[in-house]
């Protein structure tokens, strides 16, 4: 710092002004600084910036090995929140999401000296496993229930999502709707089944059973063979896009046309839905503000003292995103 000062004739402190983005710094000193960084390739030293604030400026991310759209999108969502203010991000993943892996996970962080960590947790093992973080480690957890839990969480209202698909079926005309349901140990597959089952009781609608599988589009495939037999089936709702486009095709070679003969609809609002054959009839989650309400709340955690204020609950809500794949019974021909 002090060769950058010397060859763009201002002080050591006016350097420091410009590095950490002060405002009260003229715009033509501002860029004599910034050349002269630049002519001498000087780079910042974080490891004597944290030496001197106690602070990395890093962020750790708890992921998993997966290419399942919601998770992914988590991943990408956050870390491109904390770029844009400013953070490095440390991402650990894991293959499994038992309570070891992700305590292992937990620890590489925590000797990489981050400042907080975010986890993204559908399944309760994550949670349980962020409470052997060490004492004054902020973390934040993303997805799952969200109910109880003992650190802050950003979630979706994935609950909220499935009633409001679930309506605009009912409110289409059809006596009642079949779900296609995700893994049962996952709170996100459940609360999906909640929302839709609630709707229905608030409708009168009658219940039909539930079978739950995966989220791929063969468990989708496998249960939309069946209920593609039955006649009386006209509405089906599926816990994710991938699971609706093995409905989809489950449905084409039973001879079953979709919108005319019965109603497909997912969740998700992968960027590919809309170009399914038809366009997928869905709900639309904002990983973007997911990630960003994340980091905030991260943020506002940092530094205080376990149990210094009560866990948050932030949800961010969905939206109904209407296509093709869904019509009134009276749309058969």
């Amino acid at each position: 710092m002090r060769d950058v000062a010397k060859l763009a004739g201002v002080s050591h402190q006016t350097v420091s002004r410009v590095i950490n983005d002060h405002p009260n710094v003229r715009a033509e000193t501002r860029e004599r600084v910034l050349a002269a960084m630049r002519s001498l390739n000087y780079r910042r030293n974080l490891a004597a910036r944290t030496l001197a604030t106690r602070e990395s400026h890093t962020l750790g991310i708890i992921g998993f090995e997966t290419t399942l759209f919601g998770p992914e999108s988590m991943l990408y969502g956050i870390e491109s929140a904390a770029r844009a203010a400013g953070y490095l991000v440390s991402v650990a993943t894991v293959r499994d999401l038992a309570h070891r892996p992700v305590l292992e996970a937990v620890d590489r962080l925590a000797q990489h000296d981050v400042d907080g960590i975010i986890a993204i947790a559908p399944k309760p093992s994550v949670i349980m496993a962020l409470t052997h973080a060490p004492a004054g480690l902020a973390c934040v957890a993303v997805g799952g229930a969200g109910h109880g839990d003992p650190f802050p969480t950003v979630r979706v209202d994935n609950k909220a999502g499935a009633a409001l698909v679930t309506r605009h079926l009912l409110d289409l005309g059809h006596a009642t709707v079949h779900h296609v349901a995700g893994p049962s140990d996952w709170p996100e597959a459940q609360a999906r089944v909640d929302g839709w089952r609630e709707a229905l009781y608030a409708a009168g609608a009658v219940v039909p059973e539930v079978t739950a599988g995966w989220w791929d589009a063969a468990a989708g495939y496998e249960q939309g063979l069946r209920l593609a037999a039955d006649p009386a089936v006209t509405a089906v709702f599926c816990a994710n896009d991938r699971i609706a486009l093995g409905v989809l095709r489950a449905m084409h070679e039973a001879g079953r046309r979709v919108p005319q003969d019965v109603s497909v609809v997912g969740f998700d609002d992968m960027p590919d839905s809309g170009y399914f054959l038809p366009p997928l009839t869905t709900v639309h989650q904002d990983f973007a503000e997911l990630g960003r309400r994340a980091l905030a709340l991260l943020l506002r955690h940092l530094g205080r003292p376990p149990g210094d204020a009560p866990p948050e609950d932030v949800v961010v809500a969905p939206l109904l995103v209407p296509r093709v794949s869904a019509a009134a019974p009276s749309a058969r021909k």
